[in-house]
């Protein structure tokens, strides 16, 4: 279905104009876009009018959890009717596994894992499968490994009413699956037997499990149920169940896998020691040999991900696969607080490669560990359509390449891309240029951001001039409100100025906030302001 927007705004100040503008740039297929909106002029209200009108899935990154769930918020009130989900690491707590060799620490991997935001993620990767009208808003974990898409769709099971099939195949597809026997304690990712009843709880259902009635070898009834009550809510011809787990993999290529992780292993141990490292290689095998049995009588074991290359069947220092991998190639992305976040999603690899190269190094993983990685930032560009930045504050980055003519990246010059990884383009006209060469061009012929104007209509917007900004504006707030007026005044006497302002503004019942430089200032001058007879707290983070 399409994507329905519901609001009782409607499209207001600088709004009208920056959705009018995006869409244009948009559906000129250029590449980089940017909405550059004051705080509080309705960005998130302007994007969700521009998915609207594009109705493509979209991809919704920000730079932390707590931001992401803000806009997951206002995403699902936007889009009451469609698909949005939320991608975010599942961690309330997580140590990565390390090992410090200067005092032969060896720090083993630690996590909790949130079982709501666990289901949030598999919500997310069924919904992509399942239908094109799905907005997923995600943090930076949307860059790390999952199970390919191919795989994680071998491993679906969809049953019909009235379709003939044991109930042992269905409940050993389910046990596949990574779904846990429990005919005790029913809950997510579970499911129980009674007699030719079997009843399922989806890992990414929200309160609802199913139950298929057997008669013989036939499928009798399916029926959607509260797991609490027991109360039954809809009768059902078809569904499909999900993987339990975000890393599944059929028994054809965990087999294939088992084969080369011991190959690897065997490899890696000659290697070892040659270089007469006999403790690191007997650490090794210990442990590798541990994970296999896992592997093999589970089918799942910790830090399974460290072996997902063998896994997926991908060769050596390949991309590994992520849930953007599980998009259409016509999706959206759109790349909130940009500044911030794109500076992350480029940090991430590095800093996940130099830990786990010791881990290699010193006997505690097989190499292959290495490309259970993030993407790195040039992955991450190769793989993206088409990219809206949003911030009030873009960086160069974004301002360089937000231009006509521009459907490749022209990297930031701080950043570590090689030009020979980059694809030349085609300007409008013909003429080729390379991204260094264009950016180059760029940087020494504009000394200042050029936008376009707020009062210039969408229809006037030049989508079309090669080098032209495809930079939108957006500084009049829907409620019309201004920033504050700021006033600059002396050192001298500044306590009694202080003073003087607060009581004016008590007079009118207002409140005001002081801030200081640090937290025994705020102390001191509380004191002080409740001395002289005002109503005072100091707030600090301690």
């Amino acid at each position: 279905m399409p994507f329905e927007l519901e609001s009782n705004y409607k499209p207001r100040g600088d709004q009208a104009q920056a959705i009018g503008k995006l869409i244009k740039s948009v559906e000129a297929d250029y590449r980089h876009q940017t909405l550059m909106g004051v705080t509080g002029s309705g960005k998130t209200f302007t994007i969700a009018n521009v998915i609207r009108e594009l109705d493509r899935p979209t991809l919704v990154i920000s730079h932390n959890k707590t931001l992401a769930a803000q806009l997951y918020s206002e995403f699902k009130q936007f889009f009451p009717r469609n698909a949005v989900e939320y991608f975010v690491s599942y961690f309330d707590y997580y140590q990565p596994e390390a090992y410090i060799p200067r005092s032969d620490t060896y720090i083993e991997k630690d996590s909790s894992i949130n079982e709501e935001i666990e289901r949030l993620r598999l919500a997310a990767t069924s919904a992509l499968l399942s239908r094109r009208d799905t907005i997923v808003v995600a943090s930076v974990s949307c860059i790390y490994g999952v199970t390919s898409p191919e795989d994680y769709l071998q491993m679906l099971l969809t049953i019909k009413r009235g379709q003939h099939i044991s109930r042992e195949a269905v409940l050993g597809r389910l046990i596949d699956m990574l779904y846990e026997r429990n005919d005790i304690n029913f809950a997510r990712g579970r499911f129980r037997v009674r007699g030719d009843v079997v009843e399922i709880y989806p890992a990414s259902a929200d309160e609802e499990g199913i139950r298929i009635e057997f008669f013989g070898d036939e499928i009798e009834a399916i029926t959607r149920f509260d797991p609490l009550t027991g109360h039954a809510h809809e009768s059902l011809s078809v569904i499909t169940f999900f993987p339990a787990k975000q890393f599944v993999t059929p028994a054809d290529k965990l087999n294939r896998a088992l084969r080369t992780i011991r190959e690897e292993l065997e490899a890696r141990i000659t290697e070892l020691e040659s270089q007469n490292k006999l403790l690191e290689a007997q650490r090794l095998r210990m442990r590798t040999e541990y994970d296999l049995e896992m592997l093999q009588e589970m089918g799942f074991c910790n830090g399974i991900e460290n072996y997902s290359r063998h896994l997926s069947g991908r060769p050596p220092g390949s991309k590994p696969y992520t849930i953007i991998d599980f998009f259409p190639k016509d999706f959206l992305v759109v790349i909130d607080e940009s500044h911030a976040t794109i500076p992350q999603i480029g940090g991430m690899y590095e800093g996940d490669r130099s830990r786990k190269t010791v881990l290699v190094n010193y006997g505690f993983r097989l190499p292959s560990a290495l490309d259970n990685r993030p993407l790195n930032f040039d992955e991450f560009m190769k793989m993206t359509n088409q990219i809206i930045y949003v911030s009030a504050t873009p960086a160069e980055s974004e301002i360089q390449n937000s231009v006509v003519g521009n459907n490749g990246y022209m990297p930031h010059r701080r950043q570590r891309i090689g030009e020979e990884e980059l694809e030349p383009f085609v300007l409008p006209g013909g003429k080729r240029s390379t991204p260094k060469a264009f950016g180059a061009q760029r940087r020494t012929s504009n000394s200042k951001v050029h936008v376009s104007r707020t009062d210039e209509a969408p229809e006037k917007f030049d989508a079309h001039t090669p080098g032209a900004p495809l930079i939108v504006e957006q500084i009049i707030r829907p409620t019309g409100l201004l920033d504050p007026k700021i006033t600059l005044k002396p050192l001298k006497n500044q306590i009694d100025e202080t003073i003087e302002l607060c009581r004016q503004r008590v007079e009118k019942g207002e409140r005001i906030l002081v801030t200081t430089l640090t937290k025994r200032t705020a102390e001191d001058l509380a004191d002080y302001l409740r001395d002289v007879g005002l109503k005072v707290r100091y707030l600090h983070s301690d």
